[in-house]
């Protein structure tokens, strides 16, 4: 039986987020990644903080986020708040890295967009100019940068 807050079919809500890694896509795109890469990140001094993949050698760091409309077709508004969280450590991490937010494309008929596009479209005030976000398509394994 599933439990709330809990997407319909699967072991736990970890589980989906360790069963969506980019890691494969990246590696395909000839972007070798290493999960859990830390990085030392800070505004007033440096703590470390693990990202979900990177390579320190080429400066990239990568945030995955497998999160989807509610079942209603509302916003996950809790779950929004990881990827501004994330786009705070992106902000905090020293220039020079290559930044990613990699989402699940998820798509509402009710509202005619991806949870991706929605987040871009509402926060552009919160994304760093030097963050990409990137839709995947489990489907198609595809993925695309969303501007």
């Amino acid at each position: 039986m599933d439990k709330p807050f809990q997407r319909k079919g699967s072991e736990s809500n970890t589980q989906v987020g360790r069963d969506f890694e980019a890691k494969d896509f990246f590696a395909q795109q000839g972007l070798y990644l290493t999960p859990g890469i830390t990085v030392e990140i800070g505004i007033n001094g440096w703590k470390p903080h693990k990202f979900d993949l990177g390579d320190e050698k080429k400066k990239v760091i990568v945030e995955c986020k497998a999160h989807t409309w509610t079942e209603g077709g509302n916003v996950p508004s809790a779950k929004i708040t990881t990827w501004d969280q994330a786009m705070f450590f992106f902000h905090a991490a020293p220039s020079g890295y290559r930044k990613i937010l990699f989402v699940l494309r998820d798509f509402s008929q009710k509202r005619n967009e991806t949870l991706g596009e929605y987040y871009v479209r509402m926060n552009p005030h919160l994304i760093p100019d030097d963050v990409e976000v990137w839709e995947y398509d489990e489907k198609q394994a595809t993925a695309k940068e969303i501007k």
